[in-house]
């Protein structure tokens, strides 16, 4: 999944950059081809028109029909006709996914392209023209007698579908009338989807005036982390130009997308601004509020303390906004080479498992990993699962610095995840939000407890330390401020738009209280919440990354305590897919997310780093 700007770093384009890059070593670009051939390849034509043409057929089939084929299965017991249709509906899952994730992917690629994006357009309205005619299934398998669903999936073949029937059950309390579905579906690509692209083309075309450059936002950012203070001032203030000057754009793509949130939820009976993605997720809203809660509590012992410890390394009371990220003063900042970020991931995961080591190296050797820079290229990173009978792909934007490697220890956790959950079929793969960042975020732990033994100095240690924490700080603490802010806008928006100033307003607020009085959130970063895809593509998604990672620490804990088999049950967890509810596979680590004391060992594995943090600090003097 991909990850915000403020918890990962990509490239830039700048002149000192672009000198760096023979540096890098020859970066990988992946090979589509597993996919399809080519954009105009006949294998793609046949394949989208044999999803539309055999959709319409399912439907005339079935539409109508789901009750009378449990009937008879319940009558028969060596019937298996709705077992049939199943199958069927799954084939079509993974053939319609393979054409979407191919269009998806070729778009990624240079968002810039006008021939990649009518292409991916085109593909996106045929795709949805084609699920329309099979919205009818899942709402007829909700209205199945509940007796007779259960008796028929208590026994095989239908019993292999058992938990993701029951699964879709949860959403039959907000699911409406067949002909309005249709209507939500249809007019979905003329709504969100075209203000999510909208989105899309507006950031990606934005370019930021730096050192007599104009770059993109991607490598702007990136400048924010420069060694020089000049340079992360002068990014910053580009970068509050040029947002200030779309402004209006933003906020209008923002409030027609949470208007049209509003009108879903009210039309499906949720009714937290934040239920739908919950119910999404399959958590409870209790023990998202828990988890809020205590990361809100947890601000002054965490990023305030942070921070303030920061400041005075650089020999200051408090830090400029564009200074919060800065490396550490009189560091030098390691370049690595792709072969050496390759290594050191793989050597980490090798360690704790040579099965995960095995599938990661598979992304490598068999070009599934696009790294390089390029105009118009998807900004940040991310994992794309395809389909189970194809594989995922990765998708970076690689400098060399240590927080790209992170990243990529990341990105294949996720993907590693991705190839285990696949045997479970289209229906059962996908993960639930909250424990799909869990493999990505133990990756990263693996990578970095690595790389942390290798250390040779106290400043070495320091300085890694010093990363990981601010990554901690940005992987939870800014992840549920920007969840925070965006329960503010939604709820605003419900009595009416929201001006410019307004969503400023709310975006400072909560700024404010998460980074603390050692951040000095000066004119401009008012802005800055303009950029964040998150917002647009996934409302709410960004909890999601607060609880994996706090997951995750537990989840170490419980390793670094007993080791013996933990990686077998790990790699369990992790090949069951959307097979198991999150509760059920935190079980066998002896983890319950229900229990409110369940967030503290999270959050005080980041206050312990802290805690030793400031104990080197008095060691060596920066």
């Amino acid at each position: 999944m991909m990850r915000s700007h403020d918890k990962s770093v990509v490239s830039s384009h700048s002149a000192a950059a672009r000198a760096g890059e023979a540096d890098l070593g020859a970066l990988p670009e992946w090979s589509l081809g597993d996919l399809y051939p080519a954009m105009d390849s006949p294998q793609f034509a046949a394949d989208l028109s044999r999803a539309t043409d055999e959709c319409k057929a399912f439907a005339e089939e079935y539409r109508g029909k789901l009750a009378s084929l449990a009937a008879q299965d319940f009558a028969d017991p060596q019937s298996h006709l709705l077992t049939q249709a199943i199958r069927r509906y799954e084939a079509f899952d993974d053939l319609t996914g393979k054409i979407g994730s191919y269009a998806s992917l070729i778009y990624s690629g240079d968002t810039s392209d006008q021939v990649r994006v009518k292409f991916y357009g085109d593909t996106q309205e045929r795709l949805n023209a084609a699920w329309t005619e099979l919205l009818f299934f899942q709402l007829e398998l909700n209205r199945l007698d509940d007796e007779v669903l259960a008796h028929l999936t208590a026994r095989e073949p239908l019993a292999h579908y058992r938990p993701w029937l029951d699964d879709i059950r949860k959403e039959k309390p907000h699911e409406l009338a067949d002909d309005v579905e249709r209507l939500f579906h249809e007019k979905s690509v003329t709504s969100r989807a075209a203000f999510n692209r909208m989105f899309d083309e507006t950031i990606t075309s934005l370019r930021f005036k730096v050192g007599g450059e104009e770059l993109a936002i991607e490598p702007t950012l990136n400048l924010m982390q420069d060694e020089k203070p000049a340079a992360r001032k002068e990014a910053a203030g580009a970068i509050a130009e040029t947002l200030s000057q779309n402004l209006r754009t933003f906020a209008f793509i923002t409030n027609v997308l949470a208007k049209d949130k509003e009108i879903s939820d009210r039309w499906r009976g949720f009714q937290d601004v934040a239920d739908s993605r919950h119910l999404s997720n399959r958590v409870e809203r209790e023990v998202v509020d828990a988890l809020a809660a205590a990361v809100h509590a947890a601000y002054p012992r965490l990023s305030h303390r942070y921070y303030k410890l920061k400041a005075r390394w650089f020999g200051q009371d408090a830090l400029d906004f564009w200074d919060r990220n800065a490396p550490l003063p009189n560091m030098p900042q390691r370049t690595y080479a792709w072969v050496d970020a390759r290594d050191t991931v793989l050597g980490a995961y090798a360690a704790f498992s040579p099965r995960m080591a095995g599938i990661a190296e598979e992304f490598f050797t068999r070009n599934w990993i696009d790294a390089p820079v390029r105009p118009g290229k998807a900004p940040g990173a991310f994992a794309h699962p395809t389909v189970p009978s194809a594989h995922p792909y990765v998708l970076l934007n690689y400098q060399g610095k240590p927080r790209d490697v992170m990243t990529l220890a990341h990105e294949l956790g996720h993907g590693v995840h991705q190839v285990l959950a696949a045997p479970n079929g289209a229906l059962m793969a996908n993960t639930p939000l909250t424990l799909a960042e869990t493999a990505s975020v133990f990756g990263e732990m693996l990578t970095f407890q690595a790389l942390l033994a290798k250390a040779q100095s106290i400043a070495e240690r320091r300085a890694m330390l010093a990363a990981k924490i601010e990554d901690m700080i940005n992987t939870v603490v800014r992840q549920i401020a920007f969840y925070t802010f965006e329960r503010k806008v939604h709820v605003e928006r419900r009595s009416g738009e929201l001006t410019r100033e307004k969503i400023c307003e709310l975006w400072m607020s909560v700024q404010s209280e998460s980074l603390g009085p050692a951040i000095r959130l000066g004119p401009g970063y008012e802005t800055y919440w303009a950029y964040i895809p998150h917002f647009i593509h996934s409302p709410f998604y960004v909890y999601a990354y607060a609880f994996g990672d706090c997951l995750v620490n537990s989840l170490y804990g419980v390793y670094q305590r007993a080791s013996e088999g933990f990686a077998e049950r790990y790699l369990a967890m992790l090949a069951a897919g959307g097979s198991k509810h999150y509760s059920e596979l935190l079980a066998p680590f002896g983890l319950d997310a229900k229990d409110p004391a369940f967030w503290q060992i999270g959050l005080s594995m980041i206050g312990s780093l802290i805690d030793e943090l400031e104990m080197l600090d008095g060691q060596i003097t920066i």
